[in-house]
């Protein structure tokens, strides 16, 4: 696996070398530990996996976690989305930038989301699998939520929003996020 670093501080991808095909189909390798470790992640610490599935247009973001935050390990096993990042921690030096990834099962990249980040994503193909890793328990009480079309990000949505959840739909501003991080501890 290649490791590529982002230009958001801590963001890495990981990128299968190797795919084997023959007549039956293909197989490639979707995590190596020792991989993560040269590139500073723990993958031996997420406890959670989950997987949803999207049709075309449909958004789903723009989540986060207070406290601790969590970390994710995201891939898209199958069809594509447009995977976007907004660096949440006020101490980085890319606090407040975003950073977008072509998440795809062709490629495989798998994208590593610090905790501190806010993450979302857009469906490009017809039908898009996505598979999160997550290090910790989920606590609705630490949700944070930006709304996608928040004119402070100008996040770049490929496509027409077909379906968001009421949820995404109702967050707040970045504004106002900002200024609930300004007032938390350790953030």
């Amino acid at each position: 696996m290649l490791i590529e670093r982002s230009e958001l501080a801590d963001v890495v991808c990981f990128l299968p070398e190797t795919r084997h095909e023959d007549e039956r189909g293909w197989f490639v390798r979707t995590l190596d530990v020792a991989v993560a470790d040269r590139a500073g992640v723990d993958a031996r610490a997420f406890l959670q996996d989950s997987q949803s599935r999207s049709r075309q247009g449909v958004l789903r973001g723009m989540h986060g976690r207070a406290g601790a935050g969590e970390a994710k390990l995201v891939r898209c096993a199958r069809g594509a989305v447009l995977d976007v990042l907004v660096d949440t921690r006020p101490s980085s030096p890319t606090f407040g930038r975003s950073a977008t990834f072509r998440l795809d099962d062709e490629t495989g990249r798998h994208l590593y989301v610090p905790p501190g980040f806010l993450h979302g994503f857009q469906v490009l193909t017809p039908e898009a699998d996505v598979c999160y890793r997550i290090d910790r328990e989920h606590d609705p009480s630490e949700d944070l939520a930006v709304r996608y079309d928040d004119p402070d990000l100008a996040l770049p949505w490929p496509l027409p929003v077909t379906a968001i959840s009421p949820r995404d739909a109702a967050a707040g501003t970045w504004h106002d996020l900002v200024q609930q991080l300004d007032g938390a501890p350790g953030r």
